[in-house]
């Protein structure tokens, strides 16, 4: 843009401003949201464009009646993994946007450990012209381990190709916090490399020595958080402490009672993973300020967290308040109590009147996205595992937690095979290598799904997205792992002789192309198969997804084998 455009757009902003000429439009009447100094005003507040020029009492060309009502800035995402929905971008923001988010900062970590650098080229072709922001923090590692098999590499050279693109922000979190601690160099060069930027943590129950040594390396917050006193030393040490409260992971109960008035410019409230219905039905960051509020915290507290302090710990300069020269992102609530939505401003543009969209979304994107399902050589006894002992290391399930337990438990023996034995609550789990054809497999032993038949499959099994199946019988694990390969991607439930219930996930064998009420109703009547099969758990799907994640305490099992995550190593399966 020519700079006597600029002069002449910044003239005619400025006229707004000071009263001189109308807004283009004007909130008036409510209360607004002061999350500088910590109060509510009655001001009127004032939008030419897409900013934000003043507030106090102002004439427009359009007015939007907030009477009897609360003004607050766009809510703000900070972490979030959009896969984690199951709906392709569009559609996730069509969920969103009537929630408030005006902003999401995700880490595309998913889609990129299945395609690379292709999979941040599709989100970001994927989340251009919705009516919201999106922004990405690039993977930090992928493949996420030596203890795995990603679909591809994402190294430094990738993250230095893509890392001055626009909406791209930093550093996605550090997840090989060993790798950290003790400087091993490829992690080193990825910290290094954005040292002019913003890094993302993660390191779960890391406390002490090795804190301080990986908050020396450069990494700025933490999401993983799970105790207070963990909590309390991270953000006593510099980070800021993002209390997650998602789908698998809500750790907002306990982490609240951290948050008083003189530390709360340090923390946040995000999800990480939201479930599509509890999307739709829950909402997104409005409940988790519900939850926060009704805890007993200062909604205005409640607000800058999910507002102002995300918008300046990742230099969203300009976003976050409602104050002259800011992005006139504009939530109006009709309470601090159940945040419930009226109208959403975006960009200065109305996107949510009276609670509902009235912006229209593109269709979802696929292109090579599609072809993402490579299975080896699978015999028919490809699933058996051959007794070496009577005891074993089994995988603990934790309801409500990604965090499992190592158990030593008894073994099942016929014929000198380790068998699910569904009494005891132990049964098969396997992670088959779909990426590269390579058909390795690894076997475990899993208690905590409740599973007394049939088995269920899925590729969406953080953080390389291989197929991740458990079952009592080796044929239903087959006829399960088997549709999931048909689909290109998915869930799917079956008996030994037929399958029972199935989720097509084709974009990366991670996300739906359909609308959410469909991947909703499938979503549903697979978790009242599972039920049906034994399992109490309230989502399955979602606790498997995490059993092949190596990152996350204590034992964890991927296409190459059984890893104990304190060790950061192999183990075998036989004590």
């Amino acid at each position: 843009m020519k700079m006597h455009t600029r002069i002449s757009e910044m003239q005619e902003a400025l006229a707004v401003a000071r009263g001189d000429k109308p807004a283009d439009l004007v909130v008036r009447g409510g209360a607004t949201a002061d999350v500088f100094s910590g109060r509510f005003e009655k001001n009127d507040i004032a939008i030419h464009g897409n900013k934000i020029v003043g507030s106090g009492a102002y004439t427009g060309n359009t007015i939007v009646d907030a009477s009897g009502k609360y003004v607050l800035p766009g809510f703000i995402e900070g972490h979030i993994h959009l896969e984690s929905t199951l709906l392709a971008p569009p559609e996730t923001a069509r969920c969103m946007v009537p929630r408030g988010t005006t902003c999401v900062v995700a880490d595309p970590h998913e889609i990129t450990n299945v395609l690379g650098s292709e999979g941040v080229e599709y989100m970001l072709e994927s989340t251009r012209d919705l009516p919201m922001d999106f922004f990405f923090m690039l993977p930090s590692c992928v493949p996420a381990t030596h203890l795995e098999t990603a679909g591809d590499v994402f190294g430094v050279e990738d993250l230095l190709r893509l890392k001055d693109r626009p909406r791209i922000l930093g550093l996605a979190e550090m997840m090989n916090f060993p790798g950290t601690v003790y400087g091993m160099e490829a992690v080193v060069e990825k910290l290094l490399a954005f040292g002019d930027g913003v890094r993302d943590g993660h390191a779960p129950l890391l406390r002490g020595a090795g804190l301080n040594a990986y908050l020396y390396a450069g990494p700025g917050s933490d999401h993983e958080c799970t105790e207070i006193e963990e909590a309390a030393e991270k953000l006593s040490k510099g980070m800021m402490v993002m209390i997650r409260q998602g789908t698998q992971a809500a750790d907002l109960e306990t982490l609240l009672p951290l948050v008083t008035p003189l530390n709360c410019r340090r923390t946040m409230l995000v999800t990480d993973d939201r479930d599509p219905q509890e999307l739709l039905e829950l909402g997104h960051l409005d409940h988790n300020l519900r939850l926060a509020v009704a805890q007993g915290l200062d909604p205005i507290i409640a607000i800058r967290m999910v507002t102002l302090n995300p918008a300046e710990y990742f230099r969203l300069y300009g976003r976050g308040a409602l104050a002259p020269g800011y992005t006139a992102d504009v939530v109006i609530v009709d309470d601090l109590k159940t945040f419930r939505v009226d109208t959403v401003i975006q960009r200065g543009r109305v996107t949510v009147s009276n609670g509902m969209p009235i912006h229209d979304f593109p269709q979802p994107l696929a292109g090579k996205a599609l072809r993402t399902m490579h299975l080896g050589e699978l015999p028919s006894d490809a699933f058996r595992i051959p007794a070496t002992g009577s005891s074993a290391r089994v995988i603990r399930v934790m309801e409500g937690s990604i965090l499992t337990r190592a158990e030593s438990r008894s073994v099942k023996i016929q014929d000198g095979l380790a068998v699910s034995d569904p009494e005891q609550d132990v049964i098969k789990l396997v992670v088959l290598e779909r990426h590269h054809a390579s058909g390795r497999i690894g076997k475990g032993l899993v208690s905590g799904l409740g599973l007394k038949a049939g088995a269920i499959a899925s590729t969406v099994a953080h953080d390389s997205h291989n197929i991740v199946a458990a079952g009592v019988e080796d044929e239903a694990v087959m006829r399960a792992v088997r549709e999931v390969e048909r689909m290109g991607g998915g869930l799917a439930a079956a008996s030994a002789d037929r399958v029972l219930a199935t989720l097509p996930l084709p974009v990366a064998g991670l996300m739906s192309v359909e609308p959410v009420r469909e991947v909703i109703g499938r979503k549903t009547r697979l978790r009242e198969i599972c039920a049906d099969l034994g399992s109490g758990l309230k989502d399955p799907f979602m606790a498997l997804s995490f059993l092949a994640l190596p990152v996350i305490p204590e034992l964890k099992l991927t296409d190459r084998g059984l890893v104990d995550v304190g060790k950061f190593d192999f183990v075998p399966l036989f004590l």
